[in-house]
């Protein structure tokens, strides 16, 4: 893995003058990406209570865009032009029945996204480098961009855009993490972290300049929702009260009512 890292960096870092060895370059960036599909690594991870980023990895993901060419891609419905084939195309029902993905027409995953075990996506899309872990529903329209990282057992609900984070390439990645609960049209993105047990409701919009203002305390933070936290869309003065700018409003923490207007149905899982 060392080795790959290192091919992958350098050639990364002199690709502006091109690659001498682009046999060797491509080889190793395909199999980042099957590395990536597989769910064997990931763009981020969680040590010790801390993510990490490898940033090895996300540009694994930028040169391979590079590296390829458009090409006919053949859809059930369409022809697409692109360079990154998709994940589920070459399935048999074997395949699917031994991942245990539920993938519902239209749902769309580029290769190099890993969807794990009891996922259902419904007409969606996942983008190349994320990692949806399992039991997560991902709903209608929802999308989760490129290297986002989805905890388990998380519903991001109808029309939830969870932003990529390929540029800047230094950036880190969105991050929901395990049991969140993501409102209908919400938008998380610029690599902001809903941590654990989170609620969001519809309709809020959080990047790294928005204002989280916790009710209770009265402090306001960016960039991360505290674990267990109801957010919810709302407004903060100026300071000369000649109007107002949207923010994130922490509300409460979730409690057992909270839990049981958002839990995820157990039906939907049924995948035998």
């Amino acid at each position: 893995m060392q080795q790959l890292e290192q091919i992958i960096e350098q050639a990364f870092d002199n690709r502006a003058e091109g690659f001498p060895d682009r046999a060797a370059v491509e080889a190793a960036v395909q199999e980042a990406i099957a590395l990536l599909d597989s769910g064997e690594v990931r763009v981020a991870e969680q040590r010790d209570g801390t993510w990490h980023v490898n940033q090895w990895l996300k540009k694994a993901v930028l040169l391979s865009f590079g590296l390829a060419d458009n090409k006919v891609i053949e859809g059930s419905h369409s022809r697409f032009f692109d360079k990154v084939p998709m994940k589920y195309a070459g399935y048999t029902e074997e395949a699917f029945r031994k991942d245990g993905v539920r993938v519902v027409p239209d749902a769309m995953v580029r290769r190099g996204a890993y969807v794990a075990r009891d996922v259902v996506l419904m007409p969606s899309y996942v983008n190349i480098g994320a990692y949806v872990d399992r039991g997560t529903l991902v709903d209608t329209w929802a999308t989760v961009g490129s290297c986002a990282q989805i905890g388990r057992n998380v519903h991001l609900s109808g029309g939830v855009g969870i932003g990529g984070v390929l540029e800047p390439v230094q950036a880190g990645p969105t991050i929901i993490e395990d049991d969140c609960f993501i409102g209908a049209r919400s938008e998380v993105v610029e690599g902001v972290i809903v941590e654990r047990g989170s609620v969001i409701s519809m309709g809020v919009y959080l990047g790294q300049s928005t204002r989280i203002y916790n009710r209770e305390t009265g402090d306001i933070s960016y960039g991360r929702i505290p674990a267990g936290s109801v957010g919810v869309p709302g407004n903060l003065p100026s300071a000369d009260g000649k109007y107002s700018l949207y923010c994130a409003v922490i509300v409460k923490q979730v409690d057992a009512k909270t839990r049981a207007r958002t839990g995820l149905n157990d039906l939907l899982r049924n995948l035998d």
